[in-house]
């Protein structure tokens, strides 16, 4: 039953003394943020007449969700991440600027503080019998220059779709490596073809997909933060192509623009060169990486000066 919540004034009083506009202190753009999400909730619940029965459900499931540690997750297949990302493209775009490396979600699933290798990593542990993998690349800057001393951090799952530290069967930081990018902006890591994976089968956020008729899997890929000093921090990832769920991976990850090919490689020669015991995959992708907006300043007054001279 309706209690006209735009205009009920015990609604509106209760929603400013608990968003705190009625209190001393605090941060007000947070009360702000509040009030909004509180009161974004108090409509869903009139709009959809729900019952208090549903709204126990709901908090109950939201206990699930932490003691899963699931929220990331749903984030991540609410679309919610990407939606972080779309806005942030339209904010780029609204600077001008144009040609870097697209970015894309980061999942919930990364450790920092990977060991940090110079040029090249072997990434497995060697417990994975999975197909050997040589990932390699070159990072360089929106004009095209190779980026030496760039740090490429690198993680994906095992065969079984797991990853290291959530999976407690891996070895500490299996799978996952930081590279530093030589003289000529190239890096290179051995390791094996990863896997795609599905939400845990009896999770809560498969839970909720299962609720609104989707699945909770996602095609093999490879993550990556990319940095390097007066270039923007690149979070992205690459999905292999030839994978089910290429497009139709649950996290809404795939861009065109983040496709890598993988090659099989059967020269014994490549593989003695690469120290691998025969056959594997080949994966290559190169990154391009922004200025951030001082060094986009400097580079402005550079070419300024050039042009004078």
């Amino acid at each position: 039953m309706s209690i006209s919540f735009d205009q009920h004034q015990d609604v509106i009083k209760l929603l400013e003394i608990s968003s705190g506009f009625t209190s001393e202190g605090g941060d007000l753009r947070f009360k702000k943020i509040m009030h909004q999400l509180l009161s974004d909730i108090c409509l869903l619940i009139e709009r959809h007449d729900v019952t208090p029965e549903e709204f126990w459900q709901a908090v109950n499931y939201l206990h699930t969700l932490g003691g899963r540690q699931e929220a990331a997750l749903l984030a991540a297949g609410l679309g919610l991440e990407h939606y972080l990302d779309l806005r942030d493209d339209e904010r780029e775009r609204a600077q001008g600027l144009a040609g870097g490396t697209p970015r894309t979600i980061e999942g919930p699933l990364y450790v920092a503080n990977a060991p940090l290798s110079e040029g090249f990593a072997h990434m497995d542990d060697g417990a994975d019998a999975g197909e050997p993998m040589w990932l390699h690349g070159q990072v360089k800057d929106a004009d095209g220059r190779p980026l030496a001393g760039a740090v490429v951090d690198i993680w994906h799952a095992n065969t079984l779709g797991n990853y290291s530290f959530f999976d407690k069967s891996q070895s500490d930081f299996n799978l996952r490596r930081r590279v530093k990018t030589d003289v000529n902006g190239r890096y290179a890591v051995r390791s094996i073809l990863p896997s795609g994976y599905g939400c845990p089968p009896d999770g809560p956020t498969q839970a909720l997909l299962n609720r609104l008729g989707r699945h909770g899997n996602r095609p093999a890929h490879i993550h990556f933060f990319v940095s390097a000093p007066g270039h923007k921090h690149l979070t992205t990832q690459i999905n292999l192509s030839g994978d089910r769920y290429l497009w139709d991976d649950f996290a809404f990850a795939t861009r065109h623009e983040l496709i890598a090919d993988p090659v099989k490689v059967t020269d014994p020669a490549i593989a003695a060169q690469r120290d691998l015991p025969g056959a594997h995959t080949e994966v290559t992708f190169d990154f391009s990486l922004y200025p951030t907006a001082d060094s986009e300043e400097q580079n402005r007054i550079k070419r300024a000066r050039a042009l004078q001279n």
